[in-house]
Parts: C-alpha cells; sequence; structure tokens
C-alpha cells in the first residue's frame, strides 16, 4: 500500500490537497483537503446589501463573474426585484462568454496535460499531423506551416532544458497513448486557445466595463448604458465589434475544442469507466428570458441516483424545496459551530486542527442536500436539461456520446466531465450571438429600460442568488436586517465538489471520484490528476487567507 499527497493538485491556483492510498495498483481511499480560510463572508457583514457584489467578486481573481451575479441576485431575490430584458441579455452574454472562456481554458490549459505528451510531440511530422487535422475540421489554423512552426518552438523549449510553461509534467508515463501527431495538434492548439480566450474575456469586459471584475451591475438591472447613436455607451460600433469576437470564439469551439475534445475521447475510451464517483446531480435553470426570473433557456433539476428518468425538473430560482434542503456539514471541516446549517443560519468561526484522516481535515464545508453528497458541473446541467427534454441540450448530447462512441450513462466519469464541458461551451457560444441579436432587436423595438432603480426597505429580509457557473450550481446567501448585511454565506461549485466527509461518512465527489482510480506509477500519480482536474477545482472561490505558518505546498509523497 502507498500513501500519496499530491499538494497542490490545480494548475491554475493552488490551495488543494489530495490524499490517496494506492492498493492493488488502485485508489482504495482519499482524502480532499482545502488548504486555506474563506472569510470573505464575514468582511460582508454589516455592510450595504446593494455593495455586496463588488466584494464578493474578490472570491476568486478567475471566477469573479459569477460570484458578482449570484450576490446581486441574492438581493433581487430579497427584495422581489425584477430585471428589464435588456438586463437580462447583458447578463445572459457575460455569463455566456465567460463560461466558454473558462471552458477552453480548462481543456487546454488545466487539463489538456494531464493526456497529452508534450515532449512526445517532437517525433511527430507535421505534413502527417496537418492531414490528420484537416480530416477533422476545416480550421484554416490546421496547416503544415503551423504545426512545423510550433515543433520548432517546443524544440528550443526542450534543448535549453527549460520547457517553461511544459516543465511539470509527466512525460513519457505510461499512461499517455496518444500518437505523437495528435500531441503535436493538441499542442498547437494549446498555444492557439490561449488567444481564442482572450478574446471571449473581451467580450466580457466591453460589456462588464472590465474584466476580471466586471464593473456594471446593480441590484435592479446593469448600468451599462445603451444608445446606438451615442460614441459614450453600448453603440453599433461595440456591438458589431462583439459580434465578431464571439463569432470569432464560437468558430474556434466548433472547429477546434470540439474535434479535439472528440479524438482524445476517443484515443482515452476507458477514462468514460473511470472516476464516476457521487451520481447525485444538481443543476438550476440558467440564462432568463424573462423579467422575474421564471423562464429560462436551460432548465435544472435533482437527479439521485444517476437515474435520469426520474429526475426532478427545476425551473425557477424560486424553488422552495430546493431552498430548503441545502445544508452544510462541517463535522470535518475546521469550524467551530453547529455539524450542520442551512445557509442562511451558516457560520464562518474557524477551528484549525491540523489534518485529521479520521476527524477534521478541510476549510471546505460539505453542502448536502437532504443529507445526501452532490456533484455539480456541467454533467449536471446537461443531464438535467436532457432529463427535462431540452431539444438543444438532447441533440448535441446524443450526437457527441455517437461520435465518441459512448452512452449518455458514460457522462458519469472522468471523460465523461471533459466532454460535458466541451458540449455545454458549443451550446453557449451559440445562445451568446442569439442574446446579442435579442437585445439589439429589444432597444430596436423601443425598450432602453436596463435598470430598476431600487430602495433598500427596512426589516428583516432574505434571499438567495443562483448561478450555473462553468464549474456548476452556485449560490450566494444573504440575510438583511435593517439596510444592513447580517449574515452572508456563499456555497460554490469547489464547495460541493470537493468536499470533505459528513457526519454520516459520507465522501464528497472528488473523494468518492477516485476509489478504483488506477495508479500506474505510484511516484506519478498522472491518473489522481486526470480525474480531480476534470471537475476543473477553482479552490480559491471555496477557501481563503494562507495559514501563517507557511508550511510547504509544493510536494508530492510517495510512501
Amino acid at each position: 500500500m502507498a500513501r500519496i499527497t499530491i499538494d497542490p493538485i490545480t494548475r491554475i491556483e493552488g490551495h488543494l490537497r489530495i490524499d490517496v492510498e494506492v492498493t492493488g495498483g488502485q485508489v482504495s481511499k482519499a482524502w480532499s483537503s482545502a488548504q486555506m480560510w474563506r472569510g470573505i463572508e464575514t468582511i460582508l457583514k454589516d455592510r450595504p446589501p446593494q455593495d455586496a457584489w463588488i466584494y464578493a467578486q474578490r472570491f476568486c481573481g478567475v471566477c469573479t463573474t459569477v460570484h458578482a451575479i449570484s450576490s446581486i441576485r441574492s438581493v433581487e431575490h430579497a427584495l422581489k426585484v425584477e430585471v428589464p430584458l435588456n438586463a437580462q441579455y447583458i447578463r445572459n452574454i457575460i455569463m455566456a462568454q465567460h463560461s466558454v472562456q473558462d471552458h477552453i481554458v480548462h481543456f487546454y490549459h488545466l487539463s489538456a496535460l494531464d493526456w497529452v505528451d508534450i515532449v512526445s510531440a517532437l517525433k511527430a511530422d507535421p505534413k502527417k499531423a496537418a492531414s490528420i487535422a484537416q480530416s477533422v475540421s476545416d480550421w484554416p489554423g490546421n496547416s503544415e506551416k503551423e504545426f512545423s512552426d510550433v515543433q520548432k518552438r517546443l524544440k528550443a523549449f526542450v534543448d535549453s532544458g527549460k520547457l517553461g510553461i511544459f516543465a511539470s509534467g509527466y512525460w513519457g508515463h505510461p499512461a499517455m497513448i496518444l500518437p505523437p501527431e495528435i500531441n503535436l495538434i493538441a499542442t498547437a492548439h494549446y498555444l492557439k486557445a490561449l488567444d481564442y480566450q482572450q478574446k471571449a474575456a473581451q467580450a466580457v469586459a466591453i460589456l462588464g466595463g472590465k474584466n476580471p471584475h466586471i464593473q456594471n451591475l446593480c441590484v435592479g438591472g446593469v448600468a451599462t448604458a445603451l444608445n446606438m447613436d451615442n460614441l459614450a455607451t453600448i453603440n453599433m460600433e461595440r456591438i458589431a465589434y462583439l459580434k465578431a469576437l464571439m463569432t470569432e470564439t464560437r468558430e474556434f469551439v466548433k472547429k477546434v475544442y470540439y474535434p479535439d475534445l472528440l479524438v482524445i475521447g476517443k484515443a482515452y475510451k476507458d477514462w468514460f469507466k473511470h472516476g464516476k464517483g457521487v451520481v447525485n446531480y444538481l443543476a438550476v435553470p440558467e440564462f432568463a428570458e424573462d423579467t422575474k426570473n421564471t423562464s429560462f433557456a436551460l432548465p435544472g433539476g435533482l437527479i439521485m441516483g444517476g437515474d435520469v428518468a426520474k429526475a426532478r425538473v427545476i425551473s425557477t430560482h424560486q424553488d422552495q424545496q430546493l431552498i430548503g434542503s441545502i445544508k452544510e456539514s462541517v463535522a470535518c471541516a475546521w469550524y467551530e459551530g453547529k455539524s450542520s446549517l442551512h445557509p442562511w443560519e451558516g457560520e464562518t468561526k474557524p477551528d484549525y486542527t491540523d489534518f485529521q484522516e479520521n476527524g477534521k481535515y478541510s476549510w471546505c464545508k460539505a453542502p448536502r442536500i437532504d443529507g445526501k453528497p452532490i456533484q455539480v458541473g456541467p454533467v449536471a446541467q446537461l443531464l438535467a436539461g436532457y432529463a427535462a427534454g431540452n431539444q438543444r441540450v438532447r441533440k448535441l448530447v446524443d450526437s457527441t456520446c455517437k461520435a465518441a462512441g459512448v452512452g449518455v450513462a458514460d457522462l458519469h466519469s472522468t471523460m465523461g466531465r471533459l466532454a460535458a464541458r466541451g458540449i455545454r461551451a458549443h451550446l453557449l457560444s451559440d445562445l451568446s450571438l442569439e442574446y446579442l441579436d435579442k437585445l439589439v432587436d429589444n432597444v430596436g423595438k423601443g425598450d432602453k429600460t436596463y435598470a430598476n432603480h431600487t430602495e433598500i426597505p427596512s426589516g428583516e429580509h432574505r434571499g438567495v442568488g443562483f448561478h450555473e457557473a462553468p464549474r456548476g450550481v452556485l449560490s450566494h446567501w444573504m440575510v438583511i436586517k435593517n439596510k444592513k448585511i447580517k449574515n452572508y454565506q456563499a456555497v460554490v461549485p469547489s464547495t460541493w465538489n470537493a468536499s470533505p466527509r459528513d457526519a454520516e461518512g459520507n465522501a464528497g465527489p472528488y473523494e468518492a471520484s477516485l476509489l478504483g482510480n488506477p495508479v500506474a506509477k505510484p511516484d506519478q500519480p498522472l491518473e489522481v490528476l486526470r480525474t480531480v482536474h476534470s471537475f476543473d477545482p477553482c479552490i480559491a472561490c471555496a477557501v481563503h487567507t494562507i495559514d501563517p505558518e507557511g508550511k510547504e505546498i509544493t510536494k508530492v509523497k510517495v510512501v
């Protein structure tokens, strides 16, 4: 038996420690430990609720927009505020483009290096690589010259002895099975993806004022002025530029990202059988199409035991059954207080005890629905849409599964989570442009309203802001009393997925997904990275404030 500690396991930002025990070449036990404390809730107490979204964006420097949206929605829910259609369309475009950018970054820059052997690409024939790439996509960047140039750049990295951005990979690992030409194609697209994720970020910045940390929200709508004839507002010139950016990004998603996903999915088809774990899923409806958040383009749902046929469809953010069923356990988390509380009653009182594998071992709380662990993310949203009979979702899920040679049930897996993100990016790149057309059309009809002015009333009010973020269900819970924030809690996607065990010993999704995972070389636990990275962990959203003792955070230890 080998005990492995990987700390940190994430590529974009750290704070997540994964411990596994490997017996007979498989993971037999697993612990997910968030290594930092999130204290923004305590900072928000006693502040004006209409200002909370500015602070809440600082939960993370990567997924900032999602926290702004959820925070604003929590106030609007508490005060029953309607949002004008123009504001909904602008918010929808921002959310969709943020997700497209996030999914591109995740596939290429956060998870591809778990599957693609960069060094192997040096052995590739660029002409053969171009032929392969052109056989699956007519994207003009798939040329022999492009692949040859990338190979030369890569060779310069290797010859210098410094692999730069490719330095921390398990190159030559026996679980890496792609031929050199596919590795070269993926490497070239990895570099191109840096440009296209930037275009999606630019689209967010045009409407949001800046990115990261958008500046255009307000309770009751947006502060994005719309006037097609005014040089100082969102006008036709800005709209045309926005459309061009989103069209280019959509082309990259459909002609590069999606084909690459299918190639890698088919090559690693056995990974549709690994990483299943928790098959209770939650998704909330997203992309509001009315002023009251009761009609959405994509439905939500609660699926227990992986049974899509028995899913409970969630069609509104005012779903009282869902709102009342969520509680967070701190039985194995470094917090004081009761074991399990509803977020409106939640407490954030740190109580650090060091890592105790049979006790408290994480700064993440353990969200549960009716006491059950829940997986959130693109798989959950696609299955919810599938269960609700959403034809856009069904058509794309079915065609993707057919192309990969798998069934819908195979989405319950490591590779399934990667596939779901690609499908979602495909959907949202289309929706982005559709909402831009709807915005222009609505303004053209004479509707110039983009915000409903709202005063914060006296008394006590409770609200929750739900959002289907790139990593899954995000919710901000606010209690307002006498025009100030009395309590604030955020239950984020990585809190659901990275949660430790609860009082009943139920493992969280990361932990459960690792059980039975193969591990060929315990000193190079590539397979563990594959499964955890498939969730796209972003622990900054779940925890904050580094340990002042400065403990080592770059350790892979096998005993």
